[in-house]
């Protein structure tokens, strides 16, 4: 419970915070380099926001590779190497990464994978499904990585 609070508070920081810069950014219109600076801010939020996503989902399936006693679970760190990671766990064959390359195809084919890895994990395979919805695509992979 005191974890989502504390999200929520971030979030309303956030929010009030892009708001102050965006309602600001007229007022500074006539000093080229204010806008830039602001954009730079935001660049920087974002580049934050992405690195601890990617931290999170790379604790996450390094944690789900272990527990399925998958052989080379460091792979979650490198970019590319972590779909030949998810093939792994899910038990499929390493040639669906080409599959991946293609863009509606590789959607469904990383949802087959992860429906794959939550049966791997005991779980129900729907929850591979949760992958398109919003913000059930966060929860997803710390459910799969450290519930029982």
């Amino acid at each position: 419970m005191k974890a989502r609070t504390k999200l929520r508070s971030l979030m309303g920081w956030l929010l009030t915070l892009a708001a102050i810069l965006f309602l600001a950014t007229p007022a500074a219109a006539q000093d080229d380099r204010i806008p830039t600076a602001l954009l730079g801010g935001f660049m920087f939020i974002f580049l934050i926001f992405g690195l601890v996503f990617y931290v999170y989902w790379a604790l996450a399936t390094q944690t789900i590779a272990n527990k399925t006693n998958t052989e080379n679970a460091w792979l979650a760190w490198i970019p590319i190497a972590n779909c030949f990671l998810w093939l792994n766990i899910a038990k499929k064959p390493l040639w669906w990464f080409i599959l991946y390359l293609i863009p509606i195809v590789g959607a469904v084919m990383m949802i087959i994978t992860w429906m794959a890895i939550a049966e791997e994990r005991n779980k129900p395979n729907w929850w591979g499904i949760l992958l398109i919805v919003p913000v059930a695509n966060l929860i997803v992979p710390g459910y799969l990585a450290w519930s029982d």
